[in-house]
């Protein structure tokens, strides 16, 4: 959650220490999702991040961590096609986040070999349901008409 509340931070410091914070659990594209997508269709059908009346956590999951990456890249593909850039490219907000993950993990793998993998794959899967948890319990049941 301490990403959640860094990325709504109008200091460029703070947004970027939201970046950093997502590259732990390889969930860069929550910031783009979750500032462009989530805050406009927040309890409507439209955002995966919203758990509808009825939804168990465990529908409600899979969900919104693979609906927020397609949403994710489809607003930060959208943002680079306006600028006349690919959207797979360095400039990609997305890409850039992913690539942190990368370098992260790598370090990690380099400093203290393969058998840190299991645990660096633990510590993503729990930061992804802790902070998709958050999501659920704050929106669950919500509906707002458009």
């Amino acid at each position: 959650n301490t990403a959640h509340e860094l990325g709504h931070k109008s200091s460029r410091l703070e947004r970027r220490l939201a970046k950093i914070v997502l590259a732990q659990s390889f969930y860069g594209h929550f910031y783009i999702e979750h500032n462009y997508g989530h805050h406009v269709n927040v309890a409507t059908p439209r955002d995966p991040a919203s758990a509808r009346f009825g939804e168990s956590f465990w529908i409600f999951l899979p969900r919104s961590v693979f609906g927020g990456l397609k949403s994710g890249w489809r607003i930060e593909s959208a943002r680079l096609r306006r600028q006349g850039s690919p959207a797979l490219s360095p400039r990609n907000n997305i890409v850039q986040a992913w690539s942190l993950s990368a370098a992260l993990f790598g370090t990690l793998i380099t400093l203290f070999g393969w058998q840190i993998l299991p645990w660096l794959l633990l510590q993503t899967l729990a930061g992804i349901t802790f902070l998709e948890a958050a999501n659920y319990l704050e929106h669950y049941g919500l509906l707002r008409v458009r």
